[in-house]
């Protein structure tokens, strides 16, 4: 049974989509990859979007996963630009709840495109707390963030990650402590446990203690498979997928139908 959204006051009827389907956005305006042509980028997001829907998903997290290396929190005006038209897209093509995440940290331009777009929650990869990353080191904005959402968009809901993939945590700062930090101080809806990287899955001890802390509900961040899905629902709430639903299991590719077909039935098997 999913856990009860309880994160802030005000916020106790918010809900998540249990299996989020991910759109990786390729080099937008601005990034060192873009090649120029926008509409080809909407277009593939378009498209995946409409392959997630039918493949059963119930939602969809968009990300500006193509404009590597990532700036470690402030995102620049043209991608919070880019994202806002894209998630519009998505939503138009899928009908399906979306949500957001600015890479690398940028939950507060993550709440502006939320603001002016359909989009129902976002993903904060470091919302409180410290991670050392490959951008350096990133601080949480909580308390912005929170005030933030206040003020322009209330009713979206931010779902934060516990020791975020590509990232260490600082020397002494146990799992336990991060994750009782995160619930209870931080102001999220929903937490989020993943591997050391992309594709990766997380430690089956680490969601185990997670989830044994949280009353919030625990989504998979990485490393979901059709194959290991049924394992890790035993423990988490909900998925967000995107590596093991893309053609050949390459997180840039286009989403291949009839493997996210295969993981939304072993997902909703029991």
């Amino acid at each position: 049974m999913p856990k009860p959204l309880s994160g802030l006051p005000g916020h106790t009827d918010m809900s998540f989509p249990r299996l989020v389907g991910m759109v990786h956005l390729g080099p937008l305006p601005g990034s060192p990859a873009f090649d120029g042509d926008f509409d080809s980028i909407i277009t593939a997001a378009t498209t995946d979007a409409e392959r997630i829907a039918e493949a059963g998903f119930d939602g969809i997290m968009i990300e500006n996963f193509g404009d590597a290396p990532f700036y470690a929190s402030n995102a620049p005006r043209v991608t919070i630009a880019s994202l806002t038209t894209a998630v519009n897209a998505v939503y138009e093509a899928s009908r399906l709840p979306v949500g957001v995440n600015v890479l690398r940290n940028d939950g507060l331009g993550a709440l502006c495109v939320a603001a002016a777009t359909p989009a129902t929650f976002i993903r904060v990869n470091v919302l409180s707390g410290t991670m050392y990353t490959d951008q350096g080191p990133i601080v949480g904005q909580a308390a912005e963030i929170a005030r933030l959402r206040s003020q322009i968009c209330p009713d979206v809901a931010i779902m934060a990650d516990i020791f975020v993939k590509h990232a260490t945590p600082p020397p002494g700062l146990t799992l336990a402590d991060a994750t009782n930090d995160l619930i209870e101080r931080g102001g999220a809806d929903a937490v989020v446990v993943s591997g050391a990287g992309t594709g990766t899955p997380a430690d089956l001890d680490h969601l185990e203690t997670v989830t044994g802390l949280s009353h919030l509900p625990v989504y998979l961040g990485s490393g979901v498979t059709a194959d290991n899905v049924e394992a890790m629902f035993a423990f988490a709430d909900g998925a967000i997928v995107g590596t093991s639903i893309k053609v050949d299991g390459v997180a840039s590719n286009p989403v291949d139908l009839e493997a996210a077909a295969d993981f939304v039935k072993a997902a909703r098997k029991g």
